[in-house]
């Protein structure tokens, strides 16, 4: 199961630095303009090689995350006919945004609109992104509506739904703060509108506000509060220049003089997991530690049908053992001996760190 990220910003925000810090594609500068880019990127998880130390693997497998970075948007780039519109289809596949928004000044790189403002910034792509939301909707309406007259009784109920979208989208309100149901949200959930995902708002500030943000990052922060949304503060450049680093040790000394614990790319992906109430359990053995990502509260089938259909088809039952357990303990043996070692069947509910064996036959 591969989360897809996609980051979204006005021209000049930091995206295309963002995304060369954590992608395994680069892309250049002078490409950045002209098309959208995919990326990978490998979830941050340390437990991974505690549990590799222990067994000395082949290899060691984080799960990833997939990320797309479109072209600056612009005003009218919500309309059917602009030419961010392509970009924006592709948007439009993906499970969450990542908005990015400009905290920094700069004499050599000027603004867009002439002046930092990151709250009229992230107005000005809400309004493009529910302009191309509403007219989608529409065009739905219009559909449903043939349904209607031809006797369809569900049509009708249908367009009651897509018209209080259509009115919310209209007062450039997005579509995930509709006042619909879950049921009702089912409707419009074959759409993929982009103001329907998830967002996480990424203030890109001066390496100087990298620990603890600016007054540009404060008023982003003051300006959705009521959206309940994750706000974080990174320097786009400073990560950039710390990722280019071989060692870890020298990462590490970079972090701590910008005040920083960790890279802050990091916490965009943890966020982005806590936002998709994603989670991960692990594989261990000698070829290989893995970590695999799920939805919180499914059962041992379905997670052993992310590593392989034929494994949920078959399901037999499933070998657990608790990731600390296995720690303290130190092997799969040790862990069978002191009755640390589960055997579940098909409700059982994973949880994070699980380390899975899956029993199964077909």
């Amino acid at each position: 199961m591969a989360l897809k990220c996609g980051i979204i910003g006005l021209a000049n925000t930091g995206k295309t630095t963002l995304f060369n810090c954590v992608a395994n594609t680069k892309i250049h500068e002078q490409s950045g303009g002209q098309k959208s880019h995919m990326g990978q990127i490998n979830v941050p998880d340390s437990r991974l090689y505690a549990m590799d130390a222990l067994i000395h693997a082949q290899r060691v497998l984080h799960a990833t995350v997939d990320l797309v970075d479109i072209p600056g948007l612009t005003k009218g780039s919500g309309q059917a006919e602009s030419t961010s519109s392509k970009f924006l289809a592709e948007i439009q596949q993906t499970d969450a945004l990542i908005h990015v928004l400009r905290c920094f000044d700069s004499a050599t790189v000027p603004h867009i609109e002439g002046s930092v403002n990151p709250v009229r910034d992230k107005e000005i792509v809400d309004l493009e992104l529910c302009i191309r939301d509403l007219n989608m909707v529409e065009r739905k309406i219009q559909r449903t509506e043939k349904l209607v007259k031809l006797g369809d009784k569900d049509a009708k109920k249908v367009i009651d739904i897509l018209h209080i979208y259509k009115t919310h989208l209209e007062d450039f309100k997005p579509a995930r703060t509709a006042p619909v149901s879950e049921e009702e949200h089912k409707h419009i959930a074959d759409m993929y509108l982009i103001t329907d995902k998830p967002v996480i708002y990424v203030c890109n500030v001066d390496d100087a506000s990298a620990a603890s943000g600016n007054a540009y990052s404060q008023q982003l922060k003051a300006a959705v509060v009521e959206e309940n949304a994750e706000v974080l503060v990174m320097a786009a450049e400073l990560e950039a220049e710390i990722a280019e680093l071989e060692s870890a040790e020298d990462r590490g000394i970079f972090l701590a003089d910008a005040g920083l614990t960790e890279p802050g790319v990091n916490k965009v992906v943890q966020s982005a997991y806590k936002l998709l109430n994603l989670m991960s359990f692990f594989t261990v053995g000698v070829k290989e530690v893995r970590a695999w990502t799920i939805h919180k509260g499914m059962t041992a089938p379905q997670a052993a049908g992310v590593i392989h259909s034929d494994l949920e088809r078959g399901f037999i039952r499933a070998e657990v053992m608790k990731y600390n357990d296995y720690i303290a303990l130190k092997s799969e043996h040790a862990c069978k001996e002191h009755g640390k070692l589960a055997v579940e069947g098909k409700n059982y509910v994973v949880c994070d760190g699980d380390i899975l064996n899956i029993r199964f036959n077909v």
